[in-house]
């Protein structure tokens, strides 16, 4: 019983923890450029020149171990959203914050709509970092410490998920372990069978 107690008291402390950081980043935080920019750079329409030219980077250049890449790449985004989506947010039921009536209150929302379903784990957050952990481990070999950008790039499309209402922090951290676990597993996986070398080989 004593544990039981011990483990819910923990919970609600990380709760609080998670509502008291989303604050600080939704409100706390907010500037007028940050409020300007920030619902674009959390929309994954806006990143799709990003993503075809990634593509198209990778099989003009390494040809058919670039088609293998990208068939994977593709693989990893789809096992990501589907493990959060599908299977996280369903197992948790986590109200976002801005559907959650005890807190919504405290939700500044710079979109035009809070998004439907479940908040644990963030999907955005879940697909960007798998997306980022398989391009950093198929290809740190060849950008060496540029590699580490695409976190930074994973990170600000979190971060913006919060910022704009749709998610707590704690969300984002979820889907982010997610991501990397999966982005993990598919790039080893491509590194064993196809590994890319050499520009062009």
């Amino acid at each position: 019983m004593f544990l039981l107690f011990t483990l819910l008291t923990f919970l609600q402390k990380i709760k609080q923890w998670d509502q008291w950081l989303f604050i600080q980043i939704n409100s706390g935080q907010s500037n007028s450029f940050s409020d300007s920019i920030m619902p674009y750079l959390r929309n994954s329409y806006y990143w799709t020149p990003l993503y075809l030219f990634l593509l198209l980077f990778v099989i003009i250049n390494f040809k058919g171990r670039g088609w293998w890449w990208v068939l994977i790449f593709l693989c990893t985004v789809s096992l990501t959203d589907i493990i959060s989506s599908r299977i996280l947010k369903e197992v948790f039921e986590r109200l976002r914050p801005c559907q959650d009536p005890d807190f919504m209150g405290y939700v500044r929302l710079l979109v035009d709509q809070c998004s439907g379903g479940s908040s644990f784990t963030s999907s955005h957050a879940a697909n960007h970092f798998g997306m980022a952990t398989f391009f950093f481990i198929t290809f740190r070999h060849l950008f060496k410490k540029w590699a580490w950008l695409v976190f930074i790039w994973a990170a600000a499309v979190g971060y913006a998920q919060v910022y704009v209402g749709v998610h707590y922090p704690g969300d984002v951290l979820g889907g982010a372990v997610a991501g990397i676990l999966m982005g993990s597993l598919t790039g080893v996986f491509f590194n064993k069978r196809y590994g890319i070398a050499i520009f062009g080989k």
